[in-house]
């Protein structure tokens, strides 16, 4: 008896649901940010090569 007692309190608490609420949440906010970050990685590759060769062609003036 002592054991259905102690599962029926096990069953009606609800405190750990929360948690359990806020850590699905957080790993999904951090699933996106990785899926954002893929996304956008291959992009900014390309781009940052593009504008180093922009920057590395450009001259100088030194006198006025």
């Amino acid at each position: 008896m002592k054991f259905f007692k102690l599962a029926k309190k096990f069953h009606n608490e609800e405190e750990g649901a929360v948690t359990v609420d806020w850590v699905v949440l957080t790993a999904a906010v951090v699933g996106l940010g990785v899926a954002a970050l893929a996304a956008v990685k291959t992009g900014t590759g390309s781009l940052s090569t593009k504008i180093n060769n922009y920057l590395a062609s450009q001259s100088i003036n030194s006198t006025f």
